[in-house]
């Protein structure tokens, strides 16, 4: 019996002992070379925001995978033209999509609501039964709960679709600015096993939320080492802003984002940032000084999806 006792006990501290030893080559191990890459690779992934918002939206998004340097995106589908990108992304396997998961619903005259029934999700909604307009207003109306509901119930409406989607991020940064939404973002990454956006240190701790990066590395949730997006004033400086971005990238996977859609009237009696939009979506498709300082600094393109592969072979 004491030899058994023994024999068990010996097996049990072997099998730990190689888990933190799993634990300690994650951890001493960059993403890039968890990847497969070289530890000064530099990877960027161009994710396009906002497909299914309209129509816009999703031909930009489309040309943007075919004919330019956009290498993910992410799909509302609290918008009624989800379905057209849905049917694009159906019958393009090679390109990658993931979920915008949405609780606002910013425009004046183009509203939307959420996918799970109201009566769940009642403190996300105005009286006219949509998403509130604002983030603040999410944050002092909305229950946390109900958003994870709302955002399991968009990601759960995604997969009805039958789309292998590659991850997840969040309109207007709102499951991520506060801590309460920015657990139950987390919750929605492990349960569903999906990489997830996140943003940088300085804004996780701007916001109170330092340790999230810590925490989201310890429920083995991957995302990537850096997060760029600004908002520019001058519609004329896209081209040349992203040229410097680029030039300074640091080793490490970096997201950038964007909202690349074609200029039409439909879209420029939505948003005031529609000009912005089209620009961004002419670099992303047609600049050659972007192309070329990629070239210069060996940035390797890639998309979410080696990421969610990652993920899962870590977290099965």
């Amino acid at each position: 019996m004491t030899k058994w006792l023994l024999h068990n006990r010996s097996r049990r501290m072997l099998t730990l002992c190689l888990l933190l030893g799993y634990a300690a080559t994650v951890t001493s191990q960059t993403l890039v070379e968890r990847l497969g890459y070289p530890k000064n690779a530099i990877l960027l992934i161009v994710n396009n925001d906002d497909a299914g918002m309209c129509h816009a939206a999703n031909t930009g998004t489309i040309k943007g995978l075919q004919e330019g340097l956009i290498s993910s995106s992410t799909i509302m589908f609290t918008c009624p033209w989800a379905t057209e990108i849905v049917d694009f992304a159906k019958t393009h396997p090679d390109k990658d999509f993931g979920v915008h998961l949405t609780l606002t619903s910013e425009w004046k005259h183009y509203k939307w609501g959420p996918v799970a029934p109201i009566d769940r999700v009642r403190s996300l909604v105005d009286s006219n039964g949509y998403f509130w307009k604002g983030v603040q207003e999410v944050y002092q109306h909305g229950n946390a709960e109900q958003a994870y509901e709302e955002g399991k119930a968009q990601i759960e409406k995604a997969l009805s679709y039958g789309l292998p989607i590659t991850h997840i991020d969040s309109h207007m940064g709102t499951f991520q600015l506060d801590p309460a939404y920015f657990e139950q973002y987390a919750r929605l990454a492990k349960t569903f096993n999906l990489p997830l956006r996140m943003a940088s240190q300085s804004t996780l701790e701007k916001y109170g939320q330092g340790g999230m990066r810590e925490k989201c590395i310890q429920l083995g949730l991957v995302f990537p080492d850096y997060l760029i997006y600004e908002e520019l004033q001058n519609y004329g400086e896209v081209e040349d802003f992203w040229v410097n971005i680029i030039d300074n990238l640091k080793p490490g996977v970096t997201e950038l984002y964007l909202h690349a859609s074609e200029l039409t009237p439909e879209l420029e009696a939505i948003t005031g940032t529609a000009r912005k939009r089209a620009d961004e979506l002419k670099a992303f498709t047609e600049s050659s000084k972007i192309r070329e300082a990629l070239a210069r600094k060996n940035i390797q393109l890639i998309s979410y999806r080696p990421l969610l592969e990652l993920q899962r072979a870590s977290n099965p």
